[in-house]
């Protein structure tokens, strides 16, 4: 087994930047790199978590209601590079929106802002309707 020491580390940092980059579009880099509305919710009028059984993600999503829209939504997700991105546009598709709107945020809306998620990365999209669901429920 080889360790990286030095000028190593750089090159692996580069060459796993640009394994991503290849992998993912810079839109969904930007919304995993510097994610919108993460964090807790306080004031929250519901908070829900919902979990991928299959890969182990994990997403925390709250949402503070004002005037019968969605005046706020917050998000803490532990899990893989596309599920922190797609979190992060969620929040933003949410803010506006009627508990009966949000509902009709799709996988494939998420994926469409992020510019295209991979077949193999779908799933964080899925994850996000599962807790739109979830959060609707609650509101």
């Amino acid at each position: 087994m080889k360790f990286l020491r030095g000028g190593d580390e750089t090159f692996a940092h580069h060459r796993w930047c640009s394994i991503l980059s290849d992998v993912f579009s810079d839109r969904l880099l930007d919304h995993f790199r510097n994610p919108h509305n993460a964090g807790d919710l306080p004031d929250a009028t519901a908070t829900v978590e919902v979990t991928n059984p299959v890969c182990g993600d994990v997403l925390r999503l709250s949402a503070r209601l004002d005037n019968s829209r969605i005046a706020e939504a917050k998000f803490k997700t532990q899990g893989c590079t596309a599920a922190i991105a797609s979190s992060s546009v969620l929040t933003d598709l949410l803010v506006g929106k009627s508990p009966a709107q949000a509902r009709s945020i799709s996988a494939e809306e998420i994926s469409r802002e992020l510019g295209g998620l991979p077949p193999a990365t779908f799933h964080a999209a899925q994850l996000c309707v599962d807790a739109v669901a979830a959060l609707v429920r609650k509101l």
